[in-house]
């Protein structure tokens, strides 16, 4: 079985989550933070906004709201969220960090209007151990 789960902020990822999970005939999750976003929360040009200062600490792990989905009946998981300064936000590492991904294929694709994907995996791999990753990509 698959599963697609994303996080979005602005409905960009939301849409391509939506394809992607009708063209696959998956399951759909979608990652929301236990306290939501607001626009000041997400203006990355403030240092002090929220995105930055949790983009700053790699430990920071924003709390996600409800249940998260019974992943052992997953074979693969389609992982999508925003690039924040070309990496994942750490909600995503909660997310990740909430189960067991051992031996489950994660394939992630990401939203950007200017980051590329790059080396966003490097983030995620310590975050599921066990997990199989692809190379991630970013859809314009």
């Amino acid at each position: 079985m698959k599963l697609v789960a994303y996080f979005s902020t602005s409905g960009n990822t939301a849409d391509k989550a939506k394809k992607i999970a009708e063209e696959q005939g998956a399951d759909i999750y979608e990652i929301v933070p236990a306290v939501p976003y607001t626009g000041a929360d997400l203006d990355w040009q403030d240092r002090g906004s929220r995105c930055n200062s949790e983009m700053e600490d790699k430990k920071v792990r924003p709390a996600i709201e409800g249940e998260l989905p019974d992943i052992s009946k997953y074979d693969e998981i389609y992982l999508g969220f925003p690039l924040w300064w070309g990496y994942p936000p750490r909600i995503i590492n909660t997310f990740l960090e909430s189960a067991d991904f051992t031996g489950k294929k994660i394939i992630p694709f990401a939203t950007s209007g200017g980051s590329e994907y790059g080396k966003a995996n490097d983030d995620l791999i310590p975050s599921a151990p066990g997990a199989i990753f692809e190379e991630g990509k970013r859809i314009k």
